[in-house]
């Protein structure tokens, strides 16, 4: 028999669907995965329909989804099937070749950054948060300390050792852009200052567009750094879309109300541009879905990109048992967000660098068509 490709059928609905189910697989496959660490995560890359995903296999929800992947071959295609009928084929990723690098001082390459979805190198630069250690402060979705327990990062990334592996990447695997997160280290430049000197090394290494991502520093004049250092675009995350459910999963963060996230976006899109500012918002953390569209609507205005993209449940948090958002909620989010980003012509294609642009965490980009 043979196996149809999935690019006849709606790849659109077929991502939204699988990142909101997860997918089962027989066994650790290999290739590109996460586990742990500041945002989405416990993912799998897969390629489906032409387009390069990330999918939660790690989840506990991910066990009992109606979808599930055969073991690969050797050039690692699968085949997708739901409730056990064949879907068509997909395809993991191999690992990228500067993973098998490591610096001078023995330290891998994919401990400082990894590749996130298909050309996109990302890295937390500091492992910690000032939250972190304490739930009654910490984002309750945030996983940060697991992947430094685990041995998988190390605690921070020097400005040289991201130049390095920046430099290799774009050499070896031809990565696009670069993401640089951070854990909060102090409540003044709110990582900003980390970042910079960050940017600044790997621009100096290699020609590679920059997002830098932290939250809003008190001083707006960091926006204007973060741009002279080298930063494409810049990422300040709000997660929730309501104050009350900020509060409520986010203690900690919940402090910088939404309000002054909005003063803060005002002061960097004249710096980095219309759509080169972007927010991660993440679905299914209790905000309806009229919440996150009006939201939404707000920040384009002010010419901000709103990434939406599903709530994965990480485990070892204590929201490792919330349900994730269902499809049908994603659709409900998804399709109306995209029809606004159309009309005012904002695309994830114009974003210079950055989780936006990358796309793999959400299939909002299929909506702006």
């Amino acid at each position: 028999m043979t196996v149809p490709t999935l690019g006849t059928l709606s790849g659109r609905k077929l991502v939204t669907d699988l990142q909101s189910f997860g997918l089962q697989i027989g066994e650790d496959i290999g290739g590109i995965a996460r586990k742990g660490g500041a945002g989405p995560s416990d993912h799998k890359t897969i390629t489906i329909a032409g387009q390069t995903v990330m999918v939660p296999v790690y989840t506990s929800g991910a066990q009992r989804s109606p979808f599930q992947a055969s073991p690969p071959d050797q050039s690692g295609v699968s085949t997708l099937l739901r409730d056990g009928q064949t879907l068509g084929t997909i395809h993991f990723p191999a690992a990228p070749r500067f993973y098998g690098l490591s610096t001078a001082d023995g330290i891998p390459y994919w401990k400082i950054a990894l590749l996130h979805g298909r050309d996109t190198l990302a890295t937390t630069v500091h492992q910690t948060c000032i939250r972190y250690a304490d739930r009654r402060t910490s984002c309750q979705f945030c996983a940060i300390g697991q992947s430094l327990e685990a041995d998988r990062t190390i605690a921070y990334k020097t400005p040289a050792q991201l130049a390095e592996v920046a430099k290799a990447a774009v050499e070896l695997d031809g990565v696009r852009d670069m993401v640089l997160t951070t854990g909060t280290p102090n409540v003044v430049d709110r990582g900003a200052a980390v970042l910079a000197d960050s940017a600044r090394a790997i621009k100096a290494a290699v020609d590679l567009p920059l997002q830098v991502q932290c939250e809003p520093p008190r001083d707006h004049g960091w926006f204007q750094r973060l741009r002279d250092a080298g930063a494409d675009s810049l990422g300040m995350h709000l997660e929730a879309a309501t104050q009350a459910v900020r509060e409520k999963i986010m203690p900690g963060k919940a402090t910088i109300s939404v309000d002054r996230y909005m003063d803060a976006f005002a002061s960097a899109v004249p710096i980095f541009g219309r759509g080169q500012v972007n927010t991660y918002i993440l679905a299914g953390l209790g905000d309806s879905a009229e919440d996150i569209l009006a939201l939404a609507e707000r920040l384009i205005t002010l010419g901000v990109y709103p990434f939406v993209v599903p709530f994965v449940p990480i485990s070892g948090t204590p929201l490792e048992n919330h349900v994730p958002p269902s499809a049908d909620f994603m659709k409900s989010v998804l399709a109306p967000l995209g029809r606004m980003l159309r009309e005012a012509s904002m695309k994830s294609t114009d974003i210079r660098a950055g989780c936006g642009r990358c796309g793999a965490c959400s299939s909002l980009s299929a909506y702006e068509q």
